[in-house]
């Protein structure tokens, strides 16, 4: 019985830390760009998209598509670092726990 309350107060602890870290995410801010720096978004680490910043050079009507690309790209850029923050916080939080496959946290 003993290893079952260890396995509990672990647990808690866990839901604990991944409380803290969701609410650690919510506050954290990623920059991405792309065409050089003349597309710059600001998301959330929830991935909500807060701002997006585009050079005057870009504001074309016969090269809207290009735009549109850049705009996806640096939006993919700044999702991508948002994931890869959220897989080290979670490696730090699990110690390496090594889950099985298709398995992720939080549940």
């Amino acid at each position: 019985m003993k290893n079952l309350a260890g396995m509990m107060k672990q647990a808690q602890q866990m839901q604990t830390r991944m409380a803290e870290m969701q609410a650690k995410l919510d506050q954290t801010e990623v920059e991405g760009k792309s065409g050089g720096g003349l597309v710059t978004v600001l998301v959330t680490g929830k991935g909500d998209l807060k701002k997006i910043k585009i050079d005057k050079s870009l504001a074309d009507p016969e090269e809207v598509e290009v735009l549109e690309d850049l705009i996806l790209a640096a939006f993919n850029d700044a999702k991508t670092k948002v994931e890869s923050q959220m897989q080290a916080e979670m490696a730090q939080l699990t110690g390496g726990l090594k889950l099985p496959p298709g398995m992720k946290l939080p549940f």
